[in-house]
This record gives C-alpha cells, structure tokens and sequence, in this order.
C-alpha cells in the first residue's frame, strides 16, 4: 500500500518511528505532508513579521529608517545562514527539532517589541545588545527551519520538487507577512500586541504539529506541555496588550501617558507631566511640542509670513493636523478659506475630539473656514486646484527618507505653481544649532526655487533654538513685517532680532536637496551624529 494514498493522520503502529531511532519519514500521510507544507508558509510569514516589528521599532526609537532596516534585514538574512549552517549539527529528529525551533521562536519574537521597549531608557549599548540578540536569534532559528522541513519533505519527494514546494511557499509567506503588518497588524495591533500575535501564530503551528506528528514523537505530552505554557503566556499578554504597552511607554516618556494610538501611518502619544500639569505630543516617539510653549513656536511659524506684503484669502497649512497653526492663522479676519493637508485622520480626529488637544487649539478644526484634506501632501499640491495666498509647511523634520521629499526642490517647485503671484511660503526648517547643515540645505533649497530668502530663527525651551525659512512667489522678500495681531511672545522688535544670526549657526554650505539626491536626509542624520 502506497503510504501517500493513506487517509490516516499516523502510519500502522509496525511503522512507527520514534526518538529511540532515527526515522526516514517516508511513511507521511497526505494531511502530514499538507500540515508540513503549510507550516512552510506560515514560518516565512512570521520570519518577515519579526524583521518587520524590530525594524519599525528602531526606527520609531533610534531615526533613520533607511539605516535601521538595512541592518535588520542585513544581519536577518546572515544569521539565517548561521541557522541553516547550525541545521547539519542537529540529529535526525527532524519532526522534534522543527517543533523545538517553533517552540522557542514563539517565546522570543513574542516579546522581542516588549524587550527592545523596555531596554531602550537605558544606555544606547543595551539596547544595541538586546536588538543585535534578537535579530541573530530568530534569524538563526528561522535558518534552521527550512533546511528541517526541506529535508522532511525529501524523504518522500524529489529533493527537485521538494526544494521548489519550500521555497514557493515560503515567498508566499513573505508576502502575505509583508503585506499584512502595515495594513493589518501595526494599525490594528499596533507594535507590542503585533510581536505577540505573530508568536501566538508560532506556538500555534507548534501545537498543531505536535497533535498530527505525536506518534513520531518520544515525548509528545512534554513538548505540548511546554507549548501550551507559551500559548498561554501569549494569550495573556495579548489580552493584557493595553496596559503592557502603557507599560513599555512608561520607559519612554518623562510623564504620565494619558493617550496613546497606534494609527496606520504613526503612532500618536500625549503626555501629562504630573506637577507642572504640561502636555506634550508624541509622533513615533519624536515630540511635536509641548502645551507650555507651543505658541512661540507657531506665532513664529504663522504671523511673519501671514505680515508680509499681500493679500491672504487664501491660506494652504502642510502638516499642522495639531490644529495649532490654524489657531493663529484665526486671528486675522480676512482669511476667507484655510486648506489643512495632512495625511493622518486620527491625528486631526483626536486634534478635535481629545479635551487636550481641542481647548489647546481653542477648537480651531471645527471652524467653517478650515477644510481638512487627508492626503499625502506632495501628491495634494501636484493636483490642479486654486492658487493660495499664503502657504504654512509644518512637516516633522526629515528624519526619514520618505519625509526628505517634502523639503525637496521637486515639492517646492510644485507648490509654487500653486501660489498666487504674489505669495508667500514659510517652513519650518528644524534647528540651525542641533542641525546646522539641515537648516541652511532647507534654506539654500528654497532660494533654488524662489529666490531671495528671509531666515530666522527664535527659542523655544521644549526645542530649543529653532529655525525657519520664507520666501515669496515673485523673488522679493521684505524684512519689515508688523505683528498686527494679538500675540503671546512674538513682538516686531523680537522678529527682527530673531534675523540676525550668531557664528556658532551662520550660514554653512550646502547643497540643493532633491529626490534624486536626497541631501537634506544625510545632512539631518550627520548633524544628530556631532
């Protein structure tokens, strides 16, 4: 009797192979042979979820994605080399050792986010040493996985159609891995509760090989036992996902935590400090501002280039979903329409509805002459639409690639074709201290496209000195600009000091930032590291 043909999930008991000696596995059922196949999938599937969650996780903490993801992948790939090298010392319990490696997989993805959170308030070396550890460690022990279940799968097949069934289903499984964690797990789970869904999908392959194999296996009730101790682990922390993660941010963040939302684009987080009763937004870990001093910041963002000479009916804010720039541009009477592009419903949702958030911005979101558009900017302002008068860019800074286009001469080249002649444009620029070759590139980019360029800069204690940029439509800029609105900080005797620039932050070369040649990213990531 063909023992393919068989329907019975274990072969008769005089074929039966256990851990006393090493068995040839040719004796698999069909609904084996399928269960083996599918952990293929799934053990892909998993692998890039992991690459995923510790790449992601150290871009929110550490910046530069670009960096932070090739060596994810870099040192992944090499430590599953090191795992399928490591695979040839293992013995020929090939059924045990595959449950074994999902087994311990399970245990650490699961709470590899939960580590690397938790490591992170201490010294950069520890938590270099935790996400090193983890990378190597699944990486090796996804490596060995393969080569087991390859070798399985040969005992019955063509090692040919053995090795193009294991490496299809395993690209499948890459794919459906790295098409689910942006669109499902991360907006859905967010980063803690993903590591430990995805290990709840480890222990549970485990569980169910452990059930179909338990008659190739010496100790079946042992291994069970061990996996359904993990399983339940997961389970709770999955349920308990909530206060875990409230728990993990508690090590990031000086104050309280009093929300926090994991969205399909950023993971949005406001604070409150427990004695001076300040509140501060978190955008991937990264600070927007802080309640006891935003309105420097965005008086001097907002009232300079809404002074300058023109008309200003029509206004455009980029970014800015915090509601605050809007607050400011209220003041003047004459604004008849003010178009707010950003690209995250949730951040303009809770900028309306979170008490925080809405008394801060004296509910400016819910005004009849503000329509949010929740696009990705540079794909809104290379779309036809009217010309606006005055235009407001409140981009985080480019600290990843993806941001670097929106400081780019490409960008500026297109907003300009949406400004009225005589125009204005002001950007925040970051700090012309903490990230000198930052500023001036963003500045020196501007004047590619507009011409003359009025810099200036001004001091805001959650920041520190921070810098900005404004330019005209037609070339001409004045420094005159006369504060006729009512203001907290900013006065015209402080703007026109905030102009003059010390030696320690003048001017430095740089060059013109493009798509093409993002300059302005590597400038951002070598002005962190001095």
């Amino acid at each position: 009797m063909n023992p393919l043909n068989s329907q019975s999930d274990s072969p008769p008991d005089n074929q039966l192979k256990n851990e006393a000696g090493p068995s040839d596995y040719t004796d698999l059922s069909n609904r084996q042979h399928a269960i083996l196949l599918a952990s293929i999938l799934i053990v892909a599937l998993c692998g890039i979820a992991y690459e995923l969650i510790i790449g992601t996780i150290s871009s929110y903490l550490l910046g530069n994605s670009v960096y932070q993801f090739s060596l994810t992948i870099g040192f992944f790939m090499f430590a599953m080399g090191v795992g399928s090298y490591l695979s040839k010392l293992l013995d020929d319990q090939l059924i045990r050792n595959f449950i074994s490696v999902e087994i311990a997989i399970s245990l650490v993805g699961g709470i590899c986010s939960l580590l690397l959170f938790m490591a992170f308030p201490f010294v950069r070396a520890l938590y270099d040493t935790v996400m090193y550890s983890l990378i190597l460690i699944i990486g090796a022990l996804v490596g060995m996985e393969i080569p087991i279940l390859t070798t399985i799968l040969s005992k019955k097949h063509s090692t040919r159609d053995s090795i193009a069934n294991v490496m299809s289903l395993d690209y499948i499984g890459a794919l459906i891995g790295a098409v689910s964690f942006p669109l499902l797990l991360l907006p859905q789970l967010g980063l803690v509760r993903s590591s430990f869904a995805i290990g709840l999908v480890n222990i549970l392959t485990a569980l169910v090989n452990i059930y179909f194999f338990r008659h190739q296996l010496k100790s079946p009730r042992l291994l069970g036992g061990i996996a359904l101790l993990i399983f339940v682990m997961l389970v709770s922390f999955t349920v308990a996902g909530t206060r875990l993660t409230s728990f993990a941010e508690k090590h990031l963040y000086f104050d309280q935590v009093i929300y926090t939302k994991q969205t399909a684009y950023q993971r949005i987080v406001v604070t409150r400090s427990t004695t001076t009763r300040e509140k501060r937004l978190y955008i991937d870990g990264h600070i927007q501002f802080s309640s006891r001093d935003e309105y420097r910041y965005h008086e001097a963002l907002v009232h300079p280039v809404m002074s300058h000479p023109g008309p200003r009916k029509n206004i455009l804010i980029l970014g800015g979903g915090d509601g605050l720039a809007a607050r400011e541009i209220l003041k003047y009477d004459d604004v008849e329409s003010i178009h707010l592009v950003d690209i995250d419903p949730e951040m303009t949702k809770i900028s309306r509805e979170f008490p925080t958030l809405s008394i801060l911005n004296q509910r400016s979101l819910e005004n009849e002459k503000l329509t949010i558009f929740h696009q990705d900017a540079f794909n809104f302002i290379n779309q036809a639409g009217i010309l606006y008068d005055k235009v407001i860019i409140d981009m985080p800074d480019p600290h990843n690639e993806a941001i670097n286009k929106l400081y780019s001469r490409e960008f500026y080249t297109m907003i300009k074709k949406r400004m009225a002649p005589n125009a204005a444009i002001v950007s925040q620029s970051s700090s012309p201290f903490f990230t000198r070759k930052t500023y001036w590139c963003i500045s020196e980019t501007m004047q590619h496209i507009f011409g003359e360029i009025l810099n200036y800069h001004t001091t805001v204690p959650a920041f520190g000195l921070w810098g900005f940029n404004l330019a005209s439509n037609d070339g001409v800029i004045s420094d005159l600009l006369p504060i006729n609105v009512p203001t907290r900080y900013l006065t015209d005797k402080k703007l026109k000091a905030s102009m003059i620039f010390g030696k320690d932050i003048e001017q430095v070369d740089t060059a013109v930032n493009s798509i093409m040649e993002p300059k302005l990213y590597q400038f951002y990531i070598e002005d962190l590291q001095t």
